[in-house]
């Protein structure tokens, strides 16, 4: 009977709902008689229930409830639509009058704006969404510059493209390449040895390996358009090393057209040893001056985390002669390792043996390892400095000295 009465709730509902609606909750539309009888035959052992009575000031009630949902619902939506308009209108206002609040907002972004609880927490949102549009902004004007200096870089590109494409640029190139060809050519015949040792690959990573080829490869270019290039010799270089694979990589099908000498000998087998000399910054034995009957050897190693004295142990270990650069006899040394790459070797190697002049050959060194050059020898500075506390403190150094003294023995006694 229950089910019975739902389904009777539903029929009504649907019928009778949009009807009154429409005309009003009109006492003449629905009947004066209080109770409404419904018998309905429900099958249950061959016999039918009797007859339910339904309460209609109960149905009416149901009625009308239904229909103020309905219509509250439909009354809220543009209640919720008037508000976000009202908060749209306020924020615009504020924008023009000066207030950190974003030019374009969702409606979304505005209920989560009217939902927040204080002042403050409305402030902190709207200066959130501000900032947030203020980057998106900062962002495309980025991309668009860097897409118009692309655009410029092309353009420019094309332009000197085209003057590239002319004849005698390219006369001119090709003449120089064969120039450069020429003079490495006469090197191996009668310039001066310069050998790179390549016995430092266990020492290094696959990654230190790739990055002291890179740097040889620019030392070959370096000494290749010298004036007066040395005569390159890479040795201990084995066929299956890993030099060798990173050299291929670089020059490809060069690599066998190089006029440079590549052997897997050392180079105590091809050379006297009285007349080789291990540059390495670890030796206690300081350059003078450049030798041009000499053959110094630069060890191919890049060593990130600077093993001190591995280059100086392998030369010791063949008995050979050891030289550093003087560093600190030229430059204002700040702090850290006294170590060079190969191409800066190459180019200190280089403006020697053209000039002689050690300050011109450290100009090559990093600028910011040094603070400047000196001006006078360091036993001059150190007197120097001496002079000027002697005279700060108006005393001898004898005297100072027996100062500190007698202040050592007075702290002695007292402990």
């Amino acid at each position: 009977m229950q089910s019975a009465n739902v389904l009777l709730k539903k029929i009504i509902r649907c019928s009778v709902l949009p009807f009154a609606a429409q005309h009003g909750m009109n006492k003449d539309l629905f009947p004066l008689s209080r109770t409404l009888s419904l018998s309905v035959c429900l099958k249950q052992d061959n016999s039918c229930s009797p007859s339910e009575k339904i309460d209609l000031d109960a149905w009416k009630k149901v009625m009308k409830s239904g229909l103020q949902e309905e219509v509250s619902e439909t009354v809220s939506e543009p209640k919720e639509l008037s508000a976000l308009a009202a908060a749209r209108e306020i924020l615009e206002m504020w924008r023009l009058a000066g207030r950190s609040v974003p030019e374009n907002m969702s409606d979304e972004q505005l209920k989560t704006f009217m939902e927040c609880p204080s002042k403050s927490a409305k402030k902190k949102y709207l200066k959130y969404l501000y900032l947030k549009e203020l980057h998106k902004k900062n962002d495309k004007k980025k991309m668009e510059e860097k897409r118009e200096r692309k655009l410029a870089t092309q353009e420019q590109a094309s332009e000197t493209d085209k003057t590239k494409n002319t004849s005698f640029v390219c006369l001119w190139a090709s003449s120089m390449d064969r120039a450069y060809s020429w003079r490495a050519a006469q090197s191996m015949v009668f310039g001066q040895p310069l050998v790179f040792d390549m016995s430092y690959e266990n020492d290094m990573s696959v990654r230190e390996v790739a990055n002291a080829v890179r740097q040889l490869v620019l030392s070959e270019s370096s000494n290749r358009r010298s004036v007066d290039p040395f005569h390159i010799h890479f040795c201990n270089l084995k066929d299956d090393s890993l030099y060798r694979k990173e050299f291929v990589k670089h020059y490809r099908e060069a690599w066998d057209k190089l006029l440079i000498t590549v052997t897997d000998q050392c180079y105590t087998e091809i050379f006297p040893k009285d007349k080789l000399i291990y540059l390495t910054a670890d030796s206690p034995k300081v350059m003078k001056t450049f030798d041009h009957d000499k053959v110094y050897i630069i060890g191919s190693m890049v060593d990130k985390s600077i093993k001190t004295g591995v280059s100086l142990a392998r030369a010791k270990r063949l008995g050979l002669e050891t030289a550093a650069l003087p560093l600190e006899k030229y430059l204002l040394w700040n702090s850290g390792a006294k170590n060079l790459t190969l191409d800066q070797m190459m180019h200190i190697l280089l403006t020697l043996k053209d000039t002689g002049d050690w300050k011109k050959a450290l100009e090559f060194v990093p600028k910011r390892k040094y603070c400047g050059f000196v001006s006078r020898p360091v036993h001059e500075l150190k007197k120097t400095l001496n002079l000027i506390n002697t005279l700060k403190l108006g005393k001898t150094q004898q005297e100072v000295q027996k100062q500190f003294a007698k202040n050592y023995s007075k702290k002695l006694t007292q402990k």
